[in-house]
């Protein structure tokens, strides 16, 4: 039961750091939602930062093993690539509601200095390095680790307009155009 505990409160904190923002959720927050005392919540996590701390690492955790599978699943690098880019329309409710959620933690964090910061970037880095590899399996060259940030730009310049406008059909539309690009490079 208590490693159960464990996951549900990282679960949904994660989900609130989210949907709310790190600083506008509190403690009390984090435990309502999981039905948990506080007092029970301190047997867990002394401080909103341990709880951000193993947010960050079940993120990253989370998103090296949905990169692993797709190196599993698809030997076409471009193939890959597409599939991050498609990212946007699979989670474009969320995406529309409340902005990416690796991109509005890191921003959030800066905002704040919050020294958690460069472990929240670290997912960041994680996409960058996979997408700069998978445009050197392209024969991308010297240029792959320019298109890796070409990519994440793109990514993360679509989900705050398409939270800001709330425009599936903008998010379509760009998301179609970066894989057209993504073909022509490997043609």
């Amino acid at each position: 039961m208590t490693e159960l505990t464990r996951e549900r409160i990282i679960k949904e904190a994660d989900r609130l750091f989210y949907e709310r923002g790190y600083d506008s959720t509190s403690f009390s927050d984090i435990a309502g939602t999981v039905g948990i005392s506080r007092g029970n919540f301190y047997h867990y996590f002394k401080t909103k930062d341990d709880i951000l701390a193993a947010v960050i690492d079940e993120r990253l955790a989370v998103r090296q093993r949905m990169l692993d599978a797709w190196e599993v699943q698809d030997d076409d690098p471009a193939a890959r690539i597409r599939r991050f880019i498609h990212i946007l329309v699979k989670n474009q409710a969320k995406i529309m509601q409340y902005g990416c959620p690796v991109g509005t933690l890191c921003m959030e964090l800066g905002k704040l200095d919050h020294p958690l910061q460069g472990e929240a970037n670290k997912v960041m880095d994680l996409f960058r390095s996979w997408l700069r590899r998978q445009f050197e399996a392209l024969g991308s060259g010297r240029s792959a680790g320019d298109f890796a940030m070409h990519v994440l730009t793109f990514s993360q310049g679509v989900a705050v307009l398409a939270s800001t406008y709330g425009d599936k059909a903008f998010i379509q539309r760009e998301v179609e155009l970066m894989c057209r690009w993504v073909d022509e490079l490997a043609a």
